[in-house]
Protein backbone atom coordinates (compact mmCIF):
# COMPACT_ATOMS: atom_id res chain seq x y z
CA UNK A 1 0.00 0.00 0.00
CA UNK A 2 1.62 2.94 -1.11
CA UNK A 3 1.53 6.11 1.75
CA UNK A 4 2.51 9.56 1.44
CA UNK A 5 3.87 11.59 4.73
CA UNK A 6 5.46 14.88 5.77
CA UNK A 7 9.15 13.69 6.23
CA UNK A 8 10.13 13.46 9.78
CA UNK A 9 6.92 11.12 10.47
CA UNK A 10 8.03 8.04 11.86
CA UNK A 11 6.72 4.54 10.35
CA UNK A 12 4.68 4.05 13.38
CA UNK A 13 2.92 7.17 12.53
CA UNK A 14 2.67 6.65 8.87
CA UNK A 15 1.37 3.08 9.47
CA UNK A 16 -0.95 4.68 12.04
CA UNK A 17 -2.22 7.40 9.25
CA UNK A 18 -3.42 4.35 7.05
CA UNK A 19 -4.96 2.24 9.76
CA UNK A 20 -2.41 -0.21 10.56
CA UNK A 21 -2.18 -0.72 14.19
CA UNK A 22 1.38 -1.95 15.30
CA UNK A 23 1.88 -2.64 19.27
CA UNK A 24 4.32 -0.69 21.11
CA UNK A 25 4.71 0.14 24.97
CA UNK A 26 7.09 2.78 24.97
CA UNK A 27 5.08 5.40 22.81
CA UNK A 28 3.81 8.49 23.65
CA UNK A 29 2.10 11.08 20.63
CA UNK A 30 4.04 14.05 21.92
CA UNK A 31 6.77 12.60 23.37
CA UNK A 32 10.46 11.46 22.41
CA UNK A 33 10.47 7.81 21.86
CA UNK A 34 13.40 5.55 23.08
CA UNK A 35 12.45 2.38 21.49
CA UNK A 36 12.89 -0.38 24.99
CA UNK A 37 10.58 -2.18 24.44
CA UNK A 38 11.00 -3.18 20.97
CA UNK A 39 7.34 -4.96 20.29
CA UNK A 40 6.79 -2.29 17.82
CA UNK A 41 9.67 -4.09 15.47
CA UNK A 42 8.62 -4.14 12.14
CA UNK A 43 10.66 -4.92 9.08
CA UNK A 44 12.41 -2.80 6.04
CA UNK A 45 12.12 -5.73 2.86
CA UNK A 46 14.36 -4.49 0.60
CA UNK A 47 17.48 -4.24 3.85
CA UNK A 48 15.71 -7.54 5.17
CA UNK A 49 16.75 -5.33 8.97
CA UNK A 50 13.97 -5.56 11.14
CA UNK A 51 13.73 -1.47 12.99
CA UNK A 52 11.58 -0.12 15.64
CA UNK A 53 8.95 1.50 13.69
CA UNK A 54 8.10 3.92 17.33
CA UNK A 55 11.26 6.08 16.26
CA UNK A 56 12.42 5.05 12.85
CA UNK A 57 11.81 8.07 10.38
CA UNK A 58 10.14 7.42 7.22
CA UNK A 59 12.73 7.14 4.33
CA UNK A 60 11.67 7.66 0.56
CA UNK A 61 10.72 4.82 -1.37
CA UNK A 62 11.07 2.35 1.69
CA UNK A 63 9.46 -0.77 1.63
CA UNK A 64 7.82 -1.85 5.04
CA UNK A 65 6.13 -5.17 6.33
CA UNK A 66 4.43 -4.59 9.28
CA UNK A 67 3.38 -8.69 9.95
CA UNK A 68 4.37 -11.68 9.13
CA UNK A 69 5.18 -15.10 11.70
CA UNK A 70 8.86 -13.90 11.30
CA UNK A 71 7.64 -10.11 12.62
CA UNK A 72 5.65 -11.72 15.34
CA UNK A 73 8.15 -14.14 16.43
CA UNK A 74 10.81 -11.51 17.34
CA UNK A 75 7.66 -9.16 19.53
CA UNK A 76 6.88 -12.46 21.16
CA UNK A 77 10.28 -12.69 22.01
CA UNK A 78 10.82 -8.80 22.76
CA UNK A 79 7.87 -9.77 25.56
CA UNK A 80 9.66 -12.58 27.26
CA UNK A 81 13.35 -10.72 27.54
CA UNK A 82 11.03 -7.86 29.31
CA UNK A 83 8.99 -10.56 31.28
CA UNK A 84 11.92 -12.31 32.37
CA UNK A 85 13.02 -8.83 34.20
CA UNK A 86 9.22 -8.36 35.57
CA UNK A 87 8.36 -8.92 39.11
CA UNK A 88 4.57 -8.98 40.02
CA UNK A 89 1.78 -10.44 39.82
CA UNK A 90 -0.90 -9.97 37.37
CA UNK A 91 -3.44 -11.63 39.88
CA UNK A 92 -3.31 -12.16 43.46
CA UNK A 93 -2.71 -15.76 44.85
CA UNK A 94 -6.03 -16.09 46.78
CA UNK A 95 -7.89 -15.25 43.76
CA UNK A 96 -5.83 -17.80 41.25
CA UNK A 97 -6.43 -20.45 44.20
CA UNK A 98 -9.82 -19.76 43.84
CA UNK A 99 -12.16 -22.21 41.76
CA UNK A 100 -14.66 -19.70 41.33
CA UNK A 101 -11.75 -16.61 40.25
CA UNK A 102 -13.52 -14.41 42.63
CA UNK A 103 -11.30 -11.25 42.99
CA UNK A 104 -10.81 -11.32 46.87
CA UNK A 105 -8.73 -8.28 46.97
CA UNK A 106 -11.25 -5.73 45.10
CA UNK A 107 -13.98 -7.49 47.97
CA UNK A 108 -11.47 -6.74 50.49
CA UNK A 109 -10.71 -2.76 49.75
CA UNK A 110 -14.74 -2.26 49.33
CA UNK A 111 -15.47 -4.12 52.43
CA UNK A 112 -12.57 -1.88 54.26
CA UNK A 113 -13.80 1.06 52.65
CA UNK A 114 -17.55 0.31 54.32
CA UNK A 115 -18.84 0.01 50.89
CA UNK A 116 -20.82 -3.42 51.29
CA UNK A 117 -23.21 -3.25 48.75
CA UNK A 118 -20.60 -2.38 46.06
CA UNK A 119 -18.35 -5.58 47.51
CA UNK A 120 -21.22 -8.21 47.17
CA UNK A 121 -21.74 -6.83 43.75
CA UNK A 122 -18.20 -7.98 43.12
CA UNK A 123 -18.43 -11.43 44.77
CA UNK A 124 -21.31 -11.84 42.52
CA UNK A 125 -19.84 -11.24 39.48
CA UNK A 126 -18.21 -14.90 40.17
CA UNK A 127 -20.05 -16.67 42.82
CA UNK A 128 -23.33 -17.55 42.70
CA UNK A 129 -23.59 -18.72 46.45
CA UNK A 130 -21.61 -16.55 48.74
CA UNK A 131 -24.01 -17.90 52.17
CA UNK A 132 -23.07 -20.82 51.13
CA UNK A 133 -19.67 -20.87 49.95
CA UNK A 134 -19.05 -18.62 52.93
CA UNK A 135 -20.35 -21.06 55.27
CA UNK A 136 -18.94 -24.19 54.17
CA UNK A 137 -16.27 -23.28 52.07
CA UNK A 138 -12.24 -24.97 52.93
CA UNK A 139 -10.96 -21.57 51.96
CA UNK A 140 -8.32 -22.60 49.38
CA UNK A 141 -7.59 -18.96 48.95
CA UNK A 142 -7.00 -18.40 52.67
CA UNK A 143 -4.41 -21.19 52.12
CA UNK A 144 -2.36 -19.27 49.38
CA UNK A 145 -3.10 -15.55 50.94
CA UNK A 146 0.54 -14.23 51.20
CA UNK A 147 -0.54 -12.96 54.62
CA UNK A 148 -0.46 -16.55 56.09
CA UNK A 149 3.01 -16.52 57.06
CA UNK A 150 3.21 -13.26 58.59
CA UNK A 151 0.23 -12.76 61.16
CA UNK A 152 -2.48 -15.67 59.56
CA UNK A 153 -4.33 -15.54 56.34
CA UNK A 154 -7.11 -12.55 55.81
CA UNK A 155 -10.34 -14.18 56.74
CA UNK A 156 -11.47 -14.29 53.24
CA UNK A 157 -14.63 -16.56 53.59
CA UNK A 158 -16.08 -15.16 56.37
CA UNK A 159 -15.81 -12.01 54.47
CA UNK A 160 -17.40 -13.40 51.40
CA UNK A 161 -20.41 -14.62 53.83
CA UNK A 162 -20.14 -11.17 55.29
CA UNK A 163 -21.10 -9.46 52.44
CA UNK A 164 -24.32 -11.66 51.71
CA UNK A 165 -25.25 -11.49 55.57
CA UNK A 166 -25.11 -7.36 55.60
CA UNK A 167 -26.99 -7.02 52.17
CA UNK A 168 -29.55 -9.83 52.66
CA UNK A 169 -32.96 -8.98 51.46
CA UNK A 170 -31.63 -5.44 49.79
CA UNK A 171 -29.71 -7.11 46.71
CA UNK A 172 -32.83 -7.57 45.19
CA UNK A 173 -31.26 -6.04 41.59
CA UNK A 174 -29.47 -9.06 40.26
CA UNK A 175 -30.28 -8.55 36.96
CA UNK A 176 -29.09 -4.84 36.83
CA UNK A 177 -28.70 -3.97 32.94
CA UNK A 178 -29.42 -7.66 31.94
CA UNK A 179 -31.12 -8.00 28.63
CA UNK A 180 -33.71 -10.99 28.11
CA UNK A 181 -32.45 -12.99 24.77
CA UNK A 182 -35.43 -15.43 24.22
CA UNK A 183 -33.20 -18.41 24.87
CA UNK A 184 -33.95 -21.10 27.79
CA UNK A 185 -31.92 -23.68 29.36
CA UNK A 186 -32.87 -26.50 31.33
CA UNK A 187 -30.26 -27.63 34.04
CA UNK A 188 -31.00 -31.37 35.64
CA UNK A 189 -29.88 -31.23 39.30
CA UNK A 190 -30.40 -28.50 41.67
CA UNK A 191 -27.03 -29.01 43.60
CA UNK A 192 -24.23 -26.31 44.09
CA UNK A 193 -23.45 -26.84 40.04
CA UNK A 194 -26.95 -26.85 39.19
CA UNK A 195 -27.82 -23.10 41.24
CA UNK A 196 -24.41 -21.96 39.84
CA UNK A 197 -25.30 -22.63 36.21
CA UNK A 198 -28.53 -21.04 36.70
CA UNK A 199 -27.31 -18.01 38.63
CA UNK A 200 -25.29 -17.28 35.89
CA UNK A 201 -27.33 -18.18 32.80
CA UNK A 202 -29.83 -15.89 34.23
CA UNK A 203 -27.35 -13.00 34.24
CA UNK A 204 -26.15 -13.81 31.07
CA UNK A 205 -29.72 -13.32 29.64
CA UNK A 206 -31.17 -16.62 29.09
CA UNK A 207 -33.85 -17.88 30.59
CA UNK A 208 -33.57 -21.39 32.76
CA UNK A 209 -35.53 -24.18 34.23
CA UNK A 210 -33.93 -26.47 36.77
CA UNK A 211 -35.17 -29.95 37.25
CA UNK A 212 -34.94 -31.83 40.86
CA UNK A 213 -35.95 -34.96 41.36
CA UNK A 214 -36.62 -34.80 45.28
CA UNK A 215 -39.37 -32.50 46.74
CA UNK A 216 -37.18 -29.43 47.58
CA UNK A 217 -34.24 -27.84 45.75
CA UNK A 218 -30.25 -28.62 47.43
CA UNK A 219 -28.81 -31.71 46.17
CA UNK A 220 -26.28 -32.41 48.27
CA UNK A 221 -26.14 -29.00 49.69
CA UNK A 222 -28.96 -29.83 51.78
CA UNK A 223 -28.88 -33.97 52.73
CA UNK A 224 -24.67 -34.36 52.96
CA UNK A 225 -23.64 -30.94 54.59
CA UNK A 226 -24.84 -30.87 58.79
CA UNK A 227 -27.06 -27.81 59.50
CA UNK A 228 -25.01 -26.31 62.09
CA UNK A 229 -22.51 -26.36 58.83
CA UNK A 230 -25.10 -25.00 56.82
CA UNK A 231 -28.44 -24.11 58.33
CA UNK A 232 -31.53 -24.33 55.88
CA UNK A 233 -32.47 -20.47 56.12
CA UNK A 234 -29.14 -19.81 54.44
CA UNK A 235 -29.84 -22.44 51.38
CA UNK A 236 -33.24 -21.70 51.22
CA UNK A 237 -32.25 -17.53 50.65
CA UNK A 238 -29.61 -18.43 48.21
CA UNK A 239 -32.20 -20.64 46.32
CA UNK A 240 -35.12 -17.94 46.65
CA UNK A 241 -32.40 -15.06 45.04
CA UNK A 242 -32.32 -17.85 42.12
CA UNK A 243 -36.07 -17.71 41.69
CA UNK A 244 -36.51 -14.16 42.36
CA UNK A 245 -34.00 -13.89 39.51
CA UNK A 246 -36.73 -15.50 37.06
CA UNK A 247 -35.51 -19.18 37.36
CA UNK A 248 -38.44 -21.86 37.65
CA UNK A 249 -37.80 -25.06 39.72
CA UNK A 250 -39.20 -28.16 39.19
CA UNK A 251 -39.67 -30.67 42.14
CA UNK A 252 -39.93 -34.02 42.45
CA UNK A 253 -39.47 -34.24 38.50
CA UNK A 254 -37.59 -37.14 37.74
CA UNK A 255 -35.96 -36.84 34.32
CA UNK A 256 -35.18 -40.40 32.23
CA UNK A 257 -34.34 -41.09 28.79
CA UNK A 258 -37.92 -40.53 27.44
CA UNK A 259 -38.51 -36.96 29.08
CA UNK A 260 -35.38 -35.70 28.08
CA UNK A 261 -35.74 -37.02 24.63
CA UNK A 262 -39.50 -36.33 24.54
CA UNK A 263 -40.00 -33.13 26.31
CA UNK A 264 -36.42 -31.27 27.20
CA UNK A 265 -34.38 -31.80 24.16
CA UNK A 266 -37.39 -30.36 22.64
CA UNK A 267 -38.67 -27.75 24.45
CA UNK A 268 -35.28 -26.16 25.59
CA UNK A 269 -32.82 -24.50 22.97
CA UNK A 270 -29.65 -25.97 25.55
CA UNK A 271 -29.34 -28.48 28.59
CA UNK A 272 -26.76 -28.23 31.20
CA UNK A 273 -26.80 -32.03 33.45
CA UNK A 274 -25.99 -31.13 37.32
CA UNK A 275 -27.47 -34.56 38.05
CA UNK A 276 -24.26 -35.60 40.71
CA UNK A 277 -22.59 -38.23 41.38
CA UNK A 278 -24.94 -40.65 42.46
CA UNK A 279 -27.70 -40.10 39.93
CA UNK A 280 -28.42 -43.51 37.69
CA UNK A 281 -25.73 -43.10 34.83
CA UNK A 282 -26.18 -40.42 33.07
CA UNK A 283 -25.68 -42.64 29.65
CA UNK A 284 -28.72 -44.66 29.72
CA UNK A 285 -30.88 -41.44 30.66
CA UNK A 286 -29.67 -38.80 28.81
CA UNK A 287 -28.99 -41.03 25.64
CA UNK A 288 -24.73 -39.96 25.71
CA UNK A 289 -23.61 -43.05 24.00
CA UNK A 290 -21.37 -46.25 25.07
CA UNK A 291 -18.39 -45.99 27.88
CA UNK A 292 -17.55 -44.13 31.28
CA UNK A 293 -19.93 -40.56 31.48
CA UNK A 294 -16.96 -38.60 32.27
CA UNK A 295 -15.29 -39.84 28.96
CA UNK A 296 -18.11 -38.70 27.09
CA UNK A 297 -17.96 -35.08 28.64
CA UNK A 298 -15.11 -32.71 27.58
CA UNK A 299 -13.80 -31.59 30.61
CA UNK A 300 -12.58 -28.10 29.71
CA UNK A 301 -15.59 -27.03 27.50
CA UNK A 302 -18.08 -29.31 28.86
CA UNK A 303 -19.94 -30.30 25.99
CA UNK A 304 -20.84 -33.68 25.61
CA UNK A 305 -21.68 -36.13 22.82
CA UNK A 306 -24.63 -34.54 22.08
CA UNK A 307 -25.14 -30.74 20.38
CA UNK A 308 -26.33 -28.64 22.79
CA UNK A 309 -26.10 -30.97 25.94
CA UNK A 310 -23.57 -29.74 29.00
CA UNK A 311 -22.30 -31.57 32.38
CA UNK A 312 -21.06 -30.04 35.01
CA UNK A 313 -19.76 -31.37 38.28
CA UNK A 314 -19.58 -34.70 39.97
CA UNK A 315 -21.18 -35.95 36.89
CA UNK A 316 -17.98 -35.40 35.36
CA UNK A 317 -15.75 -36.45 38.44
CA UNK A 318 -16.96 -36.29 42.09
CA UNK A 319 -16.04 -33.25 43.49
CA UNK A 320 -15.98 -32.72 47.11
CA UNK A 321 -15.52 -29.41 47.15
CA UNK A 322 -18.74 -27.30 46.61
CA UNK A 323 -16.81 -24.35 45.20
CA UNK A 324 -15.32 -26.61 42.41
CA UNK A 325 -18.92 -27.40 41.52
CA UNK A 326 -20.50 -23.98 41.86
CA UNK A 327 -17.27 -22.73 39.61
CA UNK A 328 -18.09 -26.06 36.92
CA UNK A 329 -21.72 -25.09 36.87
CA UNK A 330 -20.89 -21.49 36.10
CA UNK A 331 -18.14 -22.42 33.11
CA UNK A 332 -21.09 -24.66 31.83
CA UNK A 333 -22.95 -21.75 31.76
CA UNK A 334 -20.59 -19.19 29.99
CA UNK A 335 -20.41 -22.83 27.62
CA UNK A 336 -23.73 -22.86 26.89
CA UNK A 337 -23.80 -18.74 25.87
CA UNK A 338 -20.82 -19.10 23.43
CA UNK A 339 -23.05 -21.94 22.13
CA UNK A 340 -25.91 -20.78 21.66
CA UNK A 341 -24.23 -17.18 20.35
CA UNK A 342 -22.14 -19.20 17.62
CA UNK A 343 -23.85 -22.52 17.41
CA UNK A 344 -20.81 -24.70 17.98
CA UNK A 345 -18.87 -25.43 20.83
CA UNK A 346 -16.46 -22.73 22.32
CA UNK A 347 -13.74 -22.49 25.02
CA UNK A 348 -13.11 -19.91 27.78
CA UNK A 349 -10.06 -17.96 27.01
CA UNK A 350 -8.36 -17.85 30.30
CA UNK A 351 -5.42 -14.45 30.43
CA UNK A 352 -1.97 -14.16 30.62
CA UNK A 353 -0.74 -14.18 33.70
CA UNK A 354 2.72 -13.34 35.33
CA UNK A 355 3.25 -14.83 38.72
CA UNK A 356 6.53 -14.75 41.45
CA UNK A 357 5.17 -17.41 43.29
CA UNK A 358 6.37 -16.73 46.88
CA UNK A 359 7.68 -13.89 48.99
CA UNK A 360 10.87 -13.32 50.28
CA UNK A 361 11.19 -12.96 53.82
CA UNK A 362 12.57 -9.41 53.32
CA UNK A 363 9.60 -8.60 51.51
CA UNK A 364 7.38 -9.01 53.90
CA UNK A 365 7.44 -5.58 55.02
CA UNK A 366 7.08 -4.03 51.70
CA UNK A 367 3.85 -5.60 51.53
CA UNK A 368 2.37 -4.70 54.84
CA UNK A 369 3.16 -1.03 53.99
CA UNK A 370 -0.23 -1.60 52.52
CA UNK A 371 -1.95 -4.15 55.24
CA UNK A 372 -3.05 -2.51 58.68
CA UNK A 373 -0.52 -4.20 61.91
CA UNK A 374 -3.27 -6.58 63.05
CA UNK A 375 -3.96 -10.66 63.80
CA UNK A 376 -6.54 -11.95 62.12
CA UNK A 377 -9.73 -11.50 63.44
CA UNK A 378 -12.14 -14.03 64.65
CA UNK A 379 -16.53 -13.10 65.20
CA UNK A 380 -16.63 -11.86 68.22
CA UNK A 381 -20.69 -13.44 67.88
CA UNK A 382 -19.48 -16.28 66.77
CA UNK A 383 -18.53 -17.92 63.27
CA UNK A 384 -22.49 -18.87 62.43
CA UNK A 385 -23.72 -15.07 63.21
CA UNK A 386 -20.19 -13.92 61.64
CA UNK A 387 -18.42 -10.42 61.86
CA UNK A 388 -19.81 -7.21 63.14
CA UNK A 389 -19.39 -3.76 60.73
CA UNK A 390 -16.35 -3.06 62.25
CA UNK A 391 -14.83 -5.97 62.62
CA UNK A 392 -15.19 -6.97 59.05
CA UNK A 393 -13.78 -3.74 57.66
CA UNK A 394 -10.47 -4.47 60.09
CA UNK A 395 -10.48 -7.44 58.91
CA UNK A 396 -10.38 -6.41 55.26
CA UNK A 397 -7.68 -3.93 56.04
CA UNK A 398 -5.12 -6.50 56.73
CA UNK A 399 -4.96 -7.22 53.03
CA UNK A 400 -1.61 -6.73 51.54
CA UNK A 401 -3.13 -5.55 47.43
CA UNK A 402 -0.57 -8.26 46.04
CA UNK A 403 -2.75 -8.15 42.99
CA UNK A 404 -1.61 -5.49 40.45
CA UNK A 405 -3.51 -2.29 40.18
CA UNK A 406 -3.46 -2.58 36.30
CA UNK A 407 -4.75 -6.21 35.46
CA UNK A 408 -6.92 -4.64 32.49
CA UNK A 409 -4.89 -1.86 31.15
CA UNK A 410 -1.61 -3.26 31.73
CA UNK A 411 0.09 -3.19 27.78
CA UNK A 412 2.71 -5.47 29.25
CA UNK A 413 -0.10 -7.80 29.97
CA UNK A 414 -2.23 -7.26 27.11
CA UNK A 415 0.83 -8.15 24.25
CA UNK A 416 1.95 -10.87 26.46
CA UNK A 417 -1.57 -12.67 26.11
CA UNK A 418 -1.91 -11.81 22.07
CA UNK A 419 1.76 -13.05 21.02
CA UNK A 420 1.39 -16.54 23.45
CA UNK A 421 4.29 -15.15 24.93
CA UNK A 422 6.30 -17.72 27.44
CA UNK A 423 7.17 -15.81 31.08
CA UNK A 424 9.17 -18.07 31.80
CA UNK A 425 11.65 -18.40 28.66
CA UNK A 426 14.27 -16.36 29.76
CA UNK A 427 13.91 -15.99 33.23
CA UNK A 428 17.33 -16.41 35.30
CA UNK A 429 17.48 -18.62 38.62
CA UNK A 430 16.75 -15.73 40.74
CA UNK A 431 14.88 -12.78 40.63
CA UNK A 432 14.91 -9.05 42.15
CA UNK A 433 13.56 -8.14 45.58
CA UNK A 434 10.08 -6.39 45.16
CA UNK A 435 9.94 -2.93 46.23
CA UNK A 436 6.89 -0.98 47.19
CA UNK A 437 7.30 3.27 47.15
CA UNK A 438 4.04 4.56 48.98
CA UNK A 439 5.20 8.16 49.59
CA UNK A 440 3.31 9.62 47.43
CA UNK A 441 -0.81 10.63 48.34
CA UNK A 442 -2.40 8.62 45.64
CA UNK A 443 0.27 7.26 42.98
CA UNK A 444 2.47 3.75 44.54
CA UNK A 445 5.56 2.88 42.61
CA UNK A 446 6.54 -0.65 42.10
CA UNK A 447 10.21 -0.54 40.24
CA UNK A 448 10.07 -4.36 39.55
CA UNK A 449 7.01 -3.73 37.34
CA UNK A 450 9.03 -1.03 35.04
CA UNK A 451 10.51 -1.42 31.90
CA UNK A 452 12.35 1.38 31.59
CA UNK A 453 10.49 3.33 28.61
CA UNK A 454 10.79 6.58 29.97
CA UNK A 455 7.68 8.11 29.78
CA UNK A 456 7.57 9.25 32.81
CA UNK A 457 10.95 11.11 32.62
CA UNK A 458 9.87 12.53 29.23
CA UNK A 459 6.70 14.23 31.02
CA UNK A 460 7.96 14.99 34.01
CA UNK A 461 10.36 17.15 32.63
CA UNK A 462 8.47 18.19 29.52
CA UNK A 463 5.33 19.15 32.15
CA UNK A 464 6.63 21.43 34.44
CA UNK A 465 7.95 19.26 37.19
CA UNK A 466 10.49 21.13 39.08
CA UNK A 467 12.05 17.62 40.52
CA UNK A 468 10.43 14.73 38.35
CA UNK A 469 11.87 11.76 37.96
CA UNK A 470 15.42 10.68 36.03
CA UNK A 471 17.30 7.38 35.21
CA UNK A 472 19.56 6.54 38.33
CA UNK A 473 22.60 4.08 36.94
CA UNK A 474 23.71 3.02 34.34
CA UNK A 475 23.67 -0.31 32.22
CA UNK A 476 21.68 -2.79 32.95
CA UNK A 477 21.60 -1.58 36.19
CA UNK A 478 19.50 1.55 35.47
CA UNK A 479 16.18 2.16 36.95
CA UNK A 480 14.11 5.18 37.40
CA UNK A 481 13.29 7.12 40.31
CA UNK A 482 13.94 9.96 41.90
CA UNK A 483 16.81 12.47 41.90
CA UNK A 484 18.75 13.37 45.05
CA UNK A 485 17.33 11.10 47.30
CA UNK A 486 13.74 12.94 47.34
CA UNK A 487 10.53 11.42 47.76
CA UNK A 488 7.87 10.42 45.23
CA UNK A 489 5.26 13.40 46.06
CA UNK A 490 8.51 16.06 45.51
CA UNK A 491 8.64 14.62 42.63
CA UNK A 492 5.61 13.70 40.86
CA UNK A 493 3.75 17.24 42.57
CA UNK A 494 1.65 18.16 39.28
CA UNK A 495 2.10 15.19 36.20
CA UNK A 496 1.33 12.18 38.91
CA UNK A 497 -2.04 11.82 37.00
CA UNK A 498 -0.57 12.18 33.95
CA UNK A 499 2.65 9.66 34.39
CA UNK A 500 -0.03 7.25 35.84
CA UNK A 501 -2.07 6.85 32.80
CA UNK A 502 1.26 7.10 30.62
CA UNK A 503 2.51 4.04 32.14
CA UNK A 504 2.46 0.70 29.83
CA UNK A 505 3.15 -1.58 32.99
CA UNK A 506 1.13 -1.41 36.90
CA UNK A 507 5.11 0.02 37.50
CA UNK A 508 2.95 3.41 38.50
CA UNK A 509 -0.50 3.30 39.56
CA UNK A 510 -3.14 4.83 41.78
CA UNK A 511 -3.31 3.28 45.13
CA UNK A 512 -7.30 2.69 44.99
Amino acid sequence: MPVEVEAGTTVMQAATSVGIRIPALCYLKGFGNHPSCMVCIVQDLDSGRFIPSCAFPVIEGMNILTHSVEIREVRREALELLLSDHVGDCEAPCRLSCPDFMNIPLMNRLIAGGRFREALSVVREEIALPLILGSICPAPCEKACRRKPVDGAVSICQLKRFTAQEVSGRDSDLLHGVKKNGKVVAVIGTGPAGLSAAFHLLRLGHGCVLFEKSEIAGGTLRYEIPAERLPGELLDSEIDNIRRMGAEIRLNTLVDEEMFENKIRREFDAVILATGSKTINPIHYFGLGSGESGDLINKKTFVTSRPGVFGCGSMIREEKIAVRSSAQGKTAAIEVDIFLKTHKPGRIHYKFHSAISHLFQSEYAEYLKEGIVSRRTEPSAGIVKGFSDEEAMNEAKRCMHCDCRKPVTCKLRIYADQYHANRKRYMGIERRNLMKNIQHGFVVYEPEKCIKCGLCVEISKKEGENLGLTYIGRGFDVRIGVPFRENMSSALAVTATRCVEACPTGALAFKT
